[in-house]
């Protein structure tokens, strides 16, 4: 998928308006969505941070609303129910760093040579056990395709080599990050 620049700023739009309209319990904005880019079901992530430290990151992987719902309602999910962090304040709404990821179709991989650091994020399930990375968190952290995959594997709860285990799924996707 490719965004055009008013495309992805009607996005940012949408998500700092959904956040602020939960502080006035206003549903979900609209904001007359005309493209049919924005109409297509996509995955995506809402990365908040404030002063550079991540706030809350939630998504949907699998594609099953159109994007801007997706991102009316991440937006809201990462600001208000992210377990990691406290709900936003509404002092913070101003502060807000807001990262958009949309995301390509998951693309199952049997070598893991196939992982591109910078381009690929990873999705790797083993049991009950699944977790992700989004593309850019290698990059930003520095990290080579197998710290990558060992620190998919413990997001996911699982012991750092478990990539390795042939019943371990790999699935790659790329994402437009902005």
């Amino acid at each position: 998928m490719h965004l055009t620049q008013k495309e992805k700023d009607h996005l940012k739009e949408l998500a700092i308006e959904s956040i602020k309209g939960k502080f006035e319990n206003e549903p979900e904005p609209e904001l007359g969505i005309d493209s049919e880019t924005l109409k297509t079901n996509c995955g995506a992530f809402v990365t908040l941070k404030t002063r550079g430290s991540l706030r809350g990151c939630i998504g949907l992987v699998v594609g099953m609303k159109p994007l801007y719902k997706t991102i009316t309602e991440m937006a809201r999910a990462a600001a208000f129910d992210d377990p990691r962090f406290a709900p936003l304040t509404k002092d913070e709404v101003d502060k807000l760093e807001i990262e958009i990821s949309a995301l390509s179709p998951l693309e199952k991989i049997d070598d893991p040579a196939q992982i591109e650091v910078g381009k690929h994020g990873i999705m790797l399930q083993h049991g009950y056990h699944s977790g992700l990375l989004l593309p850019q968190v290698a990059t930003e952290y520095g990290w080579d395709r197998t710290t990558f995959l060992k620190h998919t594997c413990l997001k996911a709860g699982l012991p750092e080599n478990a990539w390795r285990d042939p019943e371990a799924e790999i699935r790659i996707f790329s994402a437009e990050v902005f």
